[in-house]
């Protein structure tokens, strides 16, 4: 869960506090939380609370990582690691982790006692797993796929009445997580060598890493387009096609082409499970 490295001091200055909470991985998530909420036709209420729970307990997974693995960033010379380069002190990341741990608890309650025990054990639970025990081994993928694939039920056990979402649908956002975890390790595979960081990804390698991520995130547009009830429309079926065309520069393209093209996949996908499957 971390991002390329960058020249020391190249990040200084731009608000290290959000930077060591891996801002954009947790807006990305927390956009995610509020699109499926918004689909789903949450009432506007609790479609804030339970997407500022998620963006809480994102902020508490960043400062936990960076926290934790601040030796490791010093070591290979992550400048764009605040805590590595002294820039932001341990004791504000721990207060701060605190705070956003409670707000995460506190809302996640107001929506109801099953969203919040998804949320904070599975969700959010999984995440600090990562972090404590999972990211060097083998089972790494497995936070992903459990946060991920529970994320679209946070959503709907907010609801009045609380329901289940359709299991295509966990599947699809399981199959979404999982590809992501894959491709986010690819930036930082030297790095990760380094420090002893050995989750499935790097166990695998870069080429099978970005394959099994690029099959993944198909896995989930068919998913997300074919699930529901009924046929499936004419944006499905566009989305599917455009899908196909990625896929295909992922397989065979060079140089960042098939990591762009799979980051776009994965975008198609989330459209997918947000707005054409909503």
């Amino acid at each position: 869960m971390t991002t390329s490295a960058a020249a020391p001091g190249a990040q200084r200055g731009r608000l290290p506090l959000l930077r060591a909470a891996h801002l954009g991985p947790s807006v990305a998530v927390t956009t995610v939380t509020l699109l499926l909420a918004v689909g789903q036709d949450l009432p506007a209420y609790r479609a804030v609370v339970v997407t500022a729970a998620v963006f809480a307990g994102q902020l508490t997974i960043g400062w936990g990582n960076d926290l934790l693995d601040a030796d490791r960033d010093r070591q290979v010379g992550r400048g764009d690691k605040p805590l590595a380069t002294g820039e932001l002190s341990p004791f504000l990341v721990r207060g701060c982790l605190a705070v956003a741990g409670l707000a995460c608890v506190v809302l996640s309650l107001l929506v109801g006692w099953r969203s919040a025990v998804v949320h904070l054990g599975l969700g959010v639970g999984s995440g600090h797993l990562y972090n404590l025990r999972l990211k060097s081994s083998p089972w790494s993928w497995v936070p992903y796929a459990v946060a991920f694939g529970t994320l679209p039920a946070v959503v709907t056990l907010a609801d009045v009445p609380p329901s289940w979402p359709p299991a295509w649908m966990m599947v699809s956002a399981a199959s979404l997580g999982v590809a992501a975890h894959f491709l986010n390790t690819l930036p930082d595979f030297a790095a990760d060598a380094v420090t002893g960081v050995q989750g499935l990804p790097h166990r695998l390698g870069p080429v099978r890493t970005r394959a099994i991520a690029t099959a993944l995130l198909v896995v989930a547009s068919v998913t997300a387009a074919l699930g529901p009830a009924g046929a499936p429309g004419v944006q499905a079926w566009t989305a599917l096609a455009v899908v196909a065309v990625l896929a295909v520069v992922a397989a065979t393209g060079r140089g960042r082409a098939p990591f762009v093209a799979a980051v776009a996949i994965a975008l198609v996908d989330v459209a997918l499970l947000t707005v054409v499957a909503g």
